[in-house]
């Protein structure tokens, strides 16, 4: 069975990177959202908590500095910057802009995951990560259970197996629906989940 150490959000504008990473990091046993840009990355935080940010300093549209600047006072979710080495100015600019660390391109991925570790053991003792939040929604893969405004709804375990995929590929629009009759649909499900969620996949 799965079972991740954290959820990564990695944000690079270039396809190939963001490939490779979200594959290194899931072999690592790490849950993967990607990004293709700043302005993306910042509508996903908007809606899940993720336990790192991994994100590219120069990408078209908003930099990976002005995305630090504008959430860090909205989030306290740890940041490691990826830069070309030519760019010592903007990785000061980014440590002082309240990013944790950063990683020089190119990078051994190993060393990656060590960064990883290191943020993480700083900031918390969890052994495994089987919570993932959105808005006012809790899904708990221990427990099997999806939390909406204290309500709880028993998930069993292969909707936990077609949950665990789904987040891991990234590719939902979450949607509330109070309906009792709603059941969660995207991609290739077939099964019904509770009626908290209306997953779809994307237009």
């Amino acid at each position: 069975m799965n079972k991740f150490y954290a959820h990564i959000l990695v944000v690079d504008d270039d396809d190939g990177i963001r490939s490779l990473l979200k594959k290194f990091l899931n072999e690592n046993k790490y849950l993967v959202t990607t990004s293709n840009s700043a302005e993306n990355a910042a509508e996903k935080v908007k809606l899940i908590k993720f336990d790192i940010i991994i994100l590219d300093i120069m990408m078209k549209g908003q930099s990976g500095i002005d995305f630090t600047i504008n959430f860090r006072n909205k989030l306290n979710t740890p940041i490691i910057l990826l830069t070309a080495k030519g760019e010592p100015e903007e990785r000061i600019k980014g440590l002082e802009t309240g990013a944790d660390d950063y990683l020089a391109k190119p990078f051994e991925p190993k060393e990656l995951i060590l960064r990883i570790n290191n943020i993480l053991n700083k900031t918390k003792n969890e052994d495994l990560k089987r919570i993932i939040e959105f808005g006012s929604i809790k899904i708990d893969l221990n427990k099997l259970l999806i939390v909406k405004n204290n309500e709880e709804f028993k998930i069993n375990n292969t909707e936990k197996i077609i949950l665990e995929k789904m987040i891991n590929a990234g590719c939902w629009k979450m949607h509330y629906n109070s309906s009792a009759s709603s059941v969660v649909s995207f991609t290739r499900l077939v099964q019904p989940l509770p009626n908290v969620l209306k997953v779809e996949s994307p237009s």
